[in-house]
């Protein structure tokens, strides 16, 4: 089993006393991030909406890392300027940012294509510009301190699948994958660049997006089983974090996206896996061995 001082020893950026700063904060996997982050002795900056579950969250990972290790700023990512706000606040009292994890999401289903167009704009807004707001705001401070730099985006398998069910969610996701591709492309080509961009991507994770369940699924993997995973990953130098889950294997994730973009080089109808007249076809497709 890697330890934390072979982990930091591979990633200086999560060396600690350095400075991480999470958005979506307060539950979940962010909050599962903050607290093993400040295990490993990291300054932890907690960005969520303002209220008692931020404030609780920062009491929580006060306890594992100290007081004055931990700054919680109320934050909707939503607003550049809350954004802007945040890298003063963190630049201010803990100085260079040397993890970025812009994880902020909601789920809150907006309908169908045509309608509810303020609640499609809210949802994007938080989790496709929440990101791109983080990054603008976070990442020319990460550049010009010239220090070994992490920016993980959360993304979703649902934003390369895009099953039915929540379209507007798949939408922003997706975005979120093409927009973290290309941040990892230009931060490589960035003269002395030593900052590097990653692809998080949960499977079924109980987090406070968890729809209709008050415990966790047993098919479900907890916040903290998804940073573990992420530990490893980065240290594999992996761009794409593509987690399991306990009932998602690999080999089944991989298979599905096989048949998605299949759906493009084969030219079969839109979200082919769902239509009625490919349903054997897939499940013929998903039991064929490699």
């Amino acid at each position: 089993m890697t330890t934390d001082a072979e982990i930091q020893t591979a990633l200086p950026a999560l060396a600690s006393g350095n400075v991480a700063v999470i958005t979506g904060a307060a539950s979940g996997i962010g909050l599962a991030a903050a607290k093993r982050l400040a295990a490993m002795g990291m300054k932890i900056v907690l960005a969520d909406i303002g209220g008692e579950r931020l404030d609780e969250a920062a009491r929580a990972v006060a306890a594992i890392g100290g007081q004055s290790a931990v700054l919680a700023v109320a934050t909707d990512v939503s607003r550049a300027e809350d954004l802007d706000r945040l890298a003063e606040r963190t630049s201010g009292t803990f100085g260079d940012v040397s993890l970025l994890m812009n994880n902020a999401g909601v789920g809150n289903n907006p309908g169908k294509p045509w309608e509810n167009r303020d609640a499609w704009k809210r949802l994007l807004d938080i989790n496709f510009w929440g990101v791109v707001h983080g990054v603008e705001a976070f990442a020319p401070r990460m550049l010009a301190a010239g220090k070994p730099g992490l920016i993980v985006n959360t993304g979703s398998k649902q934003g390369i699948t895009t099953p039915p069910g929540n379209l507007a969610y798949n939408v922003s996701k997706a975005g979120v994958k093409t927009y973290t591709e290309g941040l990892a492309h230009a931060l490589r080509n960035e003269p002395g660049a030593n900052v590097a961009a990653h692809l998080l991507i949960p499977g079924f994770t109980f987090t406070g997006l968890t729809e209709g369940a008050t415990e966790k699924p047993a098919s479900a993997w907890t916040g903290e089983q998804v940073i573990d995973f992420m530990l490893a990953s980065l240290l594999r130098g992996d761009f794409y974090i593509l987690c399991p889950d306990n009932e998602a294997t690999r080999p089944m994730d991989e298979k599905r996206m096989a048949w998605a973009i299949g759906d493009i080089i084969e030219n079969r109808p839109a979200l082919s896996r769902w239509h009625p007249d490919y349903k054997d076809a897939f499940a013929a497709f998903m039991t064929r061995s490699a």
